[in-house]
């Protein structure tokens, strides 16, 4: 149920039933040697995709720049201000809320993108309660999920993983990406990279980064991604992020 592939009058059917939606967001920013720029937006939007198809959602287009600034030493990478993003959501959400949606459910992939994110949230319930939008707007619910949430995907990852999955361009991800791109994947070289483990450390502006962390991860071992293991955290990802839409959705 991908937006982009439907007319409006199939939207408006929709809204008959449902108010929901998935909007995917994530990042252009680098992952490593072996990782794709894309990894942030790619994961979410394979996620919420297979989502539409099982659960019948409609699904926005990914937002796949984020907040990325500190990423900017390493060719390819994109950034947004915070302040841009912010605008982003916010227009995103007015849009949808014109033609009737009104749960809006934010599937992550960049941990960079939640507290811009939720500072969104706050402008667009503070727009109702100020009245800016006028006294027709419907009672609008945000949402941010992160792909990587459930219980299952962290024991997939410290299993498979263990101290090896760092927190940038980790195993997990760049293997999810694997599965739904397993062409791409299979191109890249995955020599043994020095230190196999990278190291760890705070995160500050783009000219630090890049001199704490030379080839772009953090506490990772990405060589250790396969398509097979990216498989069952598609699965696990699939099923829990389901059932947390359909909790939201239905909730008061």
């Amino acid at each position: 149920m991908r937006l982009q592939l439907r007319t409006w009058p199939e939207v408006e059917e929709y809204l008959n039933n449902s108010t929901g939606i998935i909007i995917p967001i994530g990042s252009t920013e680098q992952h490593g040697p072996t990782g794709f720029i894309g990894t942030d937006a790619l994961c979410p939007e394979l996620v919420a995709h297979e989502i539409g198809k099982r659960q019948n959602v409609m699904v926005a287009p990914t937002l796949s720049i984020g907040m990325a600034q500190h990423h900017l030493g390493f060719s390819g990478s994109i950034t947004l201000r915070p302040t841009t993003l912010i605008a982003v959501v916010c227009d995103v959400v007015n849009s949808l809320t014109r033609h009737g949606f009104n749960r809006f459910f934010f599937l992550n992939g960049h941990g960079g993108n939640i507290a811009t994110c939720e500072a969104a949230f706050s402008e667009i319930y503070a727009e109702s309660s100020l009245g800016i939008t006028g006294q027709n707007r419907p009672s609008v619910r945000c949402h941010l999920e992160n792909w990587w949430n459930s219980e299952t995907i962290k024991e997939i990852s410290k299993r498979e993983y263990g101290d090896a999955e760092g927190s940038h361009a980790t195993p997990s991800e760049v293997s999810l990406t694997y599965f739904g791109y397993p062409e791409d994947g299979a191109r890249v070289k995955r020599d043994e990279l020095t230190p196999r483990i990278a190291p760890r450390g705070p995160i500050y502006d783009a000219d630090d980064f890049r001199g704490r962390f030379a080839d772009g991860r953090m506490g990772s071992d990405p060589t250790l991604s396969t398509a097979e293991v990216g498989q069952e955290l598609f699965e696990a990802s699939v099923r829990s992020v389901g059932q947390a839409y359909d909790n939201f959705v239905t909730a008061r």
